[in-house]
């Protein structure tokens, strides 16, 4: 296999990973919608760095992380599901200030780093790597630097997904007033918080 085809095996291992809805799904919407398209993709190369990451872990076969992450699932799905609780109950009740307020005034590392953390708090995605790379036939022992092609690629398929997102929600930005946007970070809040209640829950039960 070349560099090239590994290269874009591995955007495709990025891509159906970042692809399915979730909750950093939910947030960078959310926040495209109130603070830009800027908001939107630094939120997303937060979450696209925490796929990386874990496409790393999957990539080199790191079997003491990988042990670990199986080992501590269930503590580490309920630490992310009241992480997620917690997010949902923050946008619920806050009222979102002006467009142009809010793009001012909120630091870029702060959508960084919450969108990185909140996807760190899914101990499946490395789970879900190792498999989505069995699936395209590499789940065998490579080279490093053949893994390193394959990070890359990772990474460019996540960060695909995650500017596509962002510019779709951008698309439809200017068509949000203020009851509107209300309204959105009520729903943003639910379906964080709901991501959470099912993640706590499936912490219960991997636990029993």
């Amino acid at each position: 296999m070349n560099d090239i085809e590994l290269f874009f095996k591995g955007a495709l291992a990025g891509l159906a990973i970042s692809a399915p809805i979730g909750p950093v799904n939910v947030l960078c919407i959310s926040r495209t919608v109130l603070r830009g398209r800027r908001g939107g993709l630094i939120s997303g190369l937060g979450a696209a760095t925490a796929d990386t990451v874990y496409g790393t872990i999957a990539g080199f076969s790191i079997q003491f992380i990988i042990q670990f992450v199986i080992r501590e699932e269930s503590w580490i799905r309920m630490f992310g599901g009241i992480l997620l609780i917690a997010i949902g109950v923050f946008y619920f009740v806050k009222r979102p200030p002006s467009l142009t307020q809010d793009k001012e005034k909120k630091p870029a590392h702060s959508d960084y780093i919450s969108a990185l953390i909140l996807n760190f708090t899914n101990p499946t995605v490395v789970l879900s790597f190792l498999a989505v790379l069995a699936a395209l036939g590499l789940g065998h022992h490579k080279s490093y630097w053949s893994n390193v092609i394959l990070v890359a690629g990772v990474f460019a398929g996540a960060m695909l997904w995650w500017t596509a997102l962002a510019l779709t929600a951008d698309h439809f930005r200017n068509r949000f007033d203020s009851h509107a946007m209300l309204l959105m970070n009520r729903i943003a809040g639910v379906a964080i918080a709901a991501f959470g209640m099912v993640m706590m829950l499936l912490s219960r039960l991997h636990s029993n």
